[in-house]
């Protein structure tokens, strides 16, 4: 599939665990054809019945560029070590997914890894480079929107927001609507590109008519962010305010807005809202997976819904260890895509 560079196919048998008399959703999802052009494989996976695409991001790069650690690159693999070993049972229409692979930033990555987030000039440089995932992300992204593909992205920072909200708008021809499980609004001002401004561009440049924030924690944004969130007309549950009422009907409310505003829907999640779950910026006062699942799943049943992504998980900032790290991330990685899998299933 040489018309598009930016693309590493995924081949599930690298990380299936084969045991006799049972199967694996990593020996029956389908994968994406390295026959014809790119466009033509979608076509042709289209044709044959599959309706939600699984992408990865393995990059660190945009995190960095928000002054923040790096780990992210290893949410994809995490990801794929758990949910590639479920079984197949029938519980999720595994019929449906198409294994399409990662946007490949590993010449990104390699040229990043010597720059200090603390001098300027290599600042700069983090941001720039960020932008070129921008570019590879949209190169990968945009004709699976244009095919009719939902897509679940995983891994990377979230940075990544701002090329999903982009590519749906321009398919879509109208901007989007976002609903963001996140301590932070990640509004911040547009300084060069990272996994700070992500909503705030895609804002400013027509790509995000409504957003609105779950379990944003005041004491965890800028001041300016918050201005910038409050002047552009952007609403958000705090955490505090989660604490003090049950989850259920936050999300009757959430989901309402998000059904009121009839847009191509994007559901946004940094892990590092939930509990200990490892990430560039752990989160010892956050959310239960329980309540991360129902958000995701709620809000998968929501007829516009066209992606889910789950940005920041950071297998090798685990205390445990890498390895705990990539259990952990792995598990609950597969545990959010099962939920917007079960939210689908509702939706039809």
């Amino acid at each position: 599939m040489s018309d598009i560079s930016f693309l590493e196919l995924t081949d599930p048998a690298k990380w299936v665990n084969v045991r006799e008399h049972e199967t694996k959703i990593g020996q029956a999802i389908r994968v994406l054809s390295e026959e014809g052009t790119y466009e033509e494989s979608l076509k042709s996976a289209w044709d044959d019945g599959q309706r939600v695409a699984l992408v990865g991001i393995p990059e660190s790069i945009g995190v960095r560029g928000n002054l923040g650690r790096a780990g992210a690159e290893d949410g994809w693999q995490a990801f794929l070590k758990s949910f590639l070993n479920l079984q197949k049972t029938g519980l999720l229409s595994t019929h449906e997914l198409l294994l399409v692979g990662a946007v490949n930033c590993a010449d990104l990555m390699d040229t990043a890894a010597d720059l200090d987030a603390k001098n300027p000039h290599d600042l700069a440089e983090l941001r720039a480079l960020c932008a070129q995932v921008d570019a590879r992300v949209r190169a990968v992204v945009t004709p699976l929107f244009e095919q009719g593909f939902e897509v679940i992205v995983i891994g990377g920072g979230h940075n990544n927001a701002y090329p999903l909200l982009k590519s749906l708008s321009e398919v879509s021809e109208e901007a989007c609507g976002s609903v963001n499980l996140d301590p932070h609004a990640d509004f911040r001002p547009r300084e060069g590109r990272h996994s700070g401004n992500g909503f705030s561009y895609a804002y400013m440049e027509g790509a995000l008519e409504y957003y609105h924030v779950v379990g944003l924690h005041q004491g965890k944004n800028s001041a300016e962010s918050l201005r910038q969130l409050q002047h552009a007309g952007m609403r958000y549950h705090t955490l505090h305010r989660l604490y003090e009422r049950p989850f259920y009907e936050v999300m009757d409310e959430v989901v309402a807005k998000a059904d009121s505003w009839q847009r191509p829907l994007g559901i946004e999640v940094d892990v590092d809202a939930l509990n200990a779950v490892p990430a560039s910026a752990v989160n010892y006062a956050g959310l239960s997976l329980a309540q991360g699942f129902q958000y995701v799943k709620r809000l998968s049943e929501v007829n516009e819904t066209r992606y889910l992504h789950l940005a920041e998980a950071a297998p090798s900032l685990c205390s445990a260890g890498f390895e705990e790290g990539m259990k952990i991330c792995g598990q609950l990685l597969s545990e959010l895509t099962t939920a917007y899998l079960h939210g689908r299933e509702r939706r039809r």
